[in-house]
């Protein structure tokens, strides 16, 4: 989101350079075109499928597909599948960034996974409905619960369905961690589709997050009401197909204004972190804000705001009529019973490790719990960190291969 309050400064940075122009005026910007998650799977010389999974209320969802490692020549073999689902503002980009030695995706497939990437509803793969337009006033009219719900489930089955298989490994980031919360106490069906679930910085609970714009739009978007009902059920930040091209040429690959542009990213990431591999941000402008409905931040907000983990509240009118009561209900964490694994961060904002602590009481299946040793580890150290492949990535696929050696015994 934040990369959208960039755009004024690279115009001011722009402006400097002006003189350029002046004595140039006709000088040629061509803008670089979108890069997907499979240009750059190939890139790397790793195989890549594009599929496409419509939900039961239209949604078309683009998930990507890392059917096999050329490290490995394993093609052809029998391979356990697992699923990697992105966090809030992001898209399946996120687990490639970091490239063939370092990204999750590819530790996945050169351990012998059968990898799969998902996208939520509303971000650059997911902006298409089989029933309304883009432009229809309901097509933004989710949370991250109808993501959890719907979304989820529906693109388990159909990795299911392609693969042959009947379980498979899941692994989520922040919001990725939500909508299986969601998934697996809504529908506790689909714990028994799941081998292992690694949850990395699960906002569950969040009566203690200090992030910035959860606390900061609380007092106004928090609590049913008018301003929340003008904020819902819209594009948060639109996403502006030449603007995002601009940022991406500006500052993307080989930046356009290296200067401005370390100078953007740092802002946006934030210079107090001395985990973040801030080489990969400007890639991360590529594709990032990937979108998000106002609703997923508003359902978020609303979280952090009553400290309890539960559905979208309405108001006690709506309330009454969706659920049947004055009061969102909670989500029955007691439901599930997946086998659970997850990571957390000292300096973690978002997920913080007070409310993370939370959450073992309520699952009859966690497996592991673990708080990185460093005292440093924020939030999108999970995903960009410059050691996140021995932190993270490798305890991860270790756990995961762990499970298939002892599971092929039996």
């Amino acid at each position: 989101m934040k990369l959208y309050w960039f755009l004024a400064l690279l115009v001011a940075a722009s402006a400097v350079e002006g003189y350029k122009l002046e004595q140039e005026p006709y000088v040629n910007l061509p803008l670089k075109e979108m890069k997907t998650s499979a240009d750059r799977i190939r890139e790397h010389g790793y195989p890549a499928e594009s599929h496409y999974v419509e939900t039961s209320d239209g949604y078309v969802l683009n998930v990507f597909r890392i059917p096999f490692s050329p490290k490995l020549n394993n093609a052809g073999d029998k391979k356990p599948v697992v699923f990697i689902q992105h966090g809030l503002f992001s898209c399946s980009d996120c687990y490639l960034l970091n490239g063939p030695d370092d990204a999750l995706a590819y530790n996945f497939a050169d351990n012998g996974f059968d990898v799969w990437l998902g996208n939520a509803r509303g971000n650059i793969y997911s902006r298409n409905n089989s029933k309304i337009s883009l432009n229809h006033p309901k097509f933004w009219d989710f949370s991250w619960h109808e993501i959890g719900n719907i979304d989820m489930p529906q693109t388990i089955d159909y990795i299911l369905e392609t693969t042959g298989e009947s379980k498979l490994h899941y692994v989520g980031h922040s919001q990725g961690t939500t909508v299986f919360f969601v998934m697996t106490s809504t529908m506790p069906e689909y714990n028994d589709k799941i081998k292992t679930a690694h949850m990395l910085a699960p906002p569950i609970f969040m009566g203690n997050v200090t992030d910035g714009l959860v606390v900061g739009l609380a007092p106004y978007i928090g609590y049913p009401g008018k301003p929340a009902d003008i904020f819902q059920s819209q594009e948060f930040t639109p996403h502006n197909v030449l603007v995002q091209r601009i940022l991406d040429t500006a500052c993307g690959g080989k930046p356009t204004f290296p200067k401005y542009c370390q100078t953007l990213f740092l802002l946006w990431a934030g210079t107090e972190n001395p985990n973040l591999n801030y080489t990969l941000l400007p890639q991360l402008a590529e594709t990032h804000p990937a979108g998000i409905s106002t609703s997923q931040a508003i359902h978020f907000i609303q979280e952090y705001v009553s400290n309890e983990f539960r559905q979208y509240d309405h108001g006690p009118k709506k309330n009454m009529k969706f659920y049947g009561q004055e009061e969102p209900p909670n989500y029955p964490l007691d439901k599930i019973t997946a086998e659970m694994y997850i990571y957390y961060g000292m300096a973690d904002g978002s997920a913080t490790y007070k409310d993370v602590q939370r959450l073992p009481e309520h699952l009859s299946n966690l497996k592991h719990f673990e708080l990185i040793e460093d005292v440093n580890w924020g939030h999108l150290d999970f995903i960009f960190a410059m050691k996140v492949k021995e932190t993270i990535n490798d305890p991860v696929i270790d756990f995961c291969l762990k499970y298939e050696t002892d599971h092929s015994k039996k």
